[in-house]
C-alpha cells in the first residue's frame, strides 16, 4: 500500500472520528416534541383525573384532553448536536434555547418546582374561574388585621373566616363591604365567622370612617378561595400552568346537565386567571399535533397563540380561538348545536 493510500485512509479515518465526535458535544437547546395527551373527563389508572364530592355531577362521554410537549434536553442531559440537526428537520420537533425552558442560574430541580406550583396555581385557578361561571361562590373574606380602636375588637380576631353579615353569605370582600355600607353608622349588624372549626356568631356595632364617614366595622380582609365542595385533579408528572383552561372546561361539564362536548374529541391548552382570562403558552405546534394524532378533531387555542397556530394546525383538525372561559364554553355549545359558521376562528 502507497503512502499516499495509507495518509488518506487515516484522513478519512479521523475525518470520521472526528465528526462522530462533533456530534455527540452538547449544545445549549432543547428540542420540544409532542407529548402524551389525557382527557379531563376521564381517569388515570383507576383515579378520576376531576373528582368531585359534595355535588352532583354529570357523564360525557366525549373529551376534553390537556395537552402536553415533551422536552429533551436540559442542564441534567444535554442535547446533543446530532438530535439538534435531527430536530431542526423535523417539522414536529421545535428546537429551541435551553433557557426558554430552563431560565439562566436556575437549576433543573429549581425548574421542576417552579412547573409544579405553576400547575398548582393553575388548578386553583381552573376550579375558581369554572365555579363562578357557574355562579357558585367561591370565596371568602378572612381577617387579617384589626387596627386600633377597631369596632370589631373583642369580636372578630384575626383569621377569622366571615361566612355571613346580616344574615347574607360573604363571597368576598366587595360582598363584605356592600353589606355593611348598607347600614348606618352605629348600627349593629349580626356576623357569622369560621374559627377553629367552627361557626361562631357575634355581632358589631358599625362606626364612621374618619376619611370619608361611610360604615365600616374595623378590619383589614383578604380574599380567600374557599369551595363550597370537593374539587379535586389528580395528575402527576406533568408541570407548568398550561392544562388550566381543560381543567376549567372538565370541571364545567361534570357540574352541568347533559354533555359539553357533544361527544366530540375536543383536545386545547391556554393558562387560566380565577376570572376566566386565558393566556398565550409555549409549543402550541407540538400540542396540536399530539391531539391530532391521538385523535382530537377540534382544538381550542388562546386568542394570542392564533398566528402560529393557524400557520401549523394538523390536517384534519378545526382549530377555535378562545379569550376566557366564557368563549370556550360558548364554542362548544356552538359546535354541539352545529352553528360552525359562529365559532370564532384564528
Amino acid at each position: 500500500m502507497s503512502r499516499r493510500v495509507v495518509v488518506l485512509a487515516v484522513a478519512g479515518f479521523l475525518t470520521v472520528l472526528l465528526a462522530a465526535v462533533a456530534a455527540l458535544l452538547p449544545v445549549p437547546y432543547v428540542a420540544l416534541q409532542p407529548g402524551p395527551t389525557t382527557n379531563t373527563l376521564g381517569s388515570v389508572g383507576s383515579t378520576e383525573l376531576i373528582r368531585i364530592d359534595g355535588r352532583r355531577t354529570y357523564p360525557d362521554k366525549g373529551h376534553l384532553d390537556l395537552v402536553t410537549v415533551s422536552v429533551q434536553g436540559g442542564p441534567r442531559q444535554k442535547l446533543d448536536l446530532y438530535t439538534a440537526l435531527h430536530g431542526w428537520l423535523d417539522n414536529s420537533i421545535a428546537v429551541v434555547p435551553e433557557e426558554t425552558v430552563y431560565p439562566k442560574g436556575e437549576s433543573a430541580q429549581e425548574a421542576e418546582q417552579q412547573s409544579t406550583a405553576e400547575m398548582n396555581d393553575s388548578q386553583e385557578n381552573a376550579t375558581t374561574a369554572a365555579l363562578r361561571s357557574l355562579g357558585i361562590p367561591v370565596q371568602t373574606s378572612v381577617v387579617q388585621d384589626l387596627p386600633a380602636g377597631s369596632p370589631s375588637a373583642g369580636k372578630l380576631r384575626k383569621g377569622d373566616e366571615i361566612v355571613s353579615v346580616d344574615g347574607k353569605p360573604a363571597t368576598g370582600g366587595a360582598s363584605l363591604r356592600a353589606a355593611v355600607t348598607a347600614h348606618k353608622p352605629g348600627d349593629t349588624i349580626p356576623i357569622v365567622v369560621r374559627r377553629d372549626g367552627r361557626n361562631v356568631t357575634t355581632a358589631v356595632t358599625t362606626a364612621a370612617a374618619p376619611d370619608d364617614g361611610r360604615t365600616v366595622i374595623g378590619v383589614v380582609t383578604r380574599d380567600k378561595a374557599s369551595y363550597p365542595f370537593s374539587v379535586k385533579i389528580s395528575l402527576k408528572d406533568v408541570g407548568g400552568p398550561s392544562a388550566g383552561l381543560m381543567f376549567a372546561l372538565g370541571i364545567v361539564d361534570k357540574l352541568t346537565p347533559g354533555s359539553l362536548t357533544g361527544g366530540k374529541f375536543i383536545a386545547g391548552t391556554g393558562t387560566i386567571d380565577d376570572a376566566g382570562k386565558v393566556g398565550a403558552i409555549g409549543g402550541i405546534t407540538q400540542k396540536m399535533i399530539g391531539a391530532r394524532h391521538n385523535g382530537a378533531t377540534v382544538f381550542l387555542s388562546p386568542a394570542e397563540n392564533c398566528a402560529e397556530a393557524r400557520s401549523t394546525v394538523p390536517d384534519g383538525m378545526r382549530l377555535v380561538k378562545v379569550r376566557s372561559l366564557e368563549d370556550a364554553v360558548g364554542a362548544l355549545d356552538a359546535l354541539r348545536a352545529g352553528r360552525t359558521a359562529d365559532l370564532p376562528r384564528c
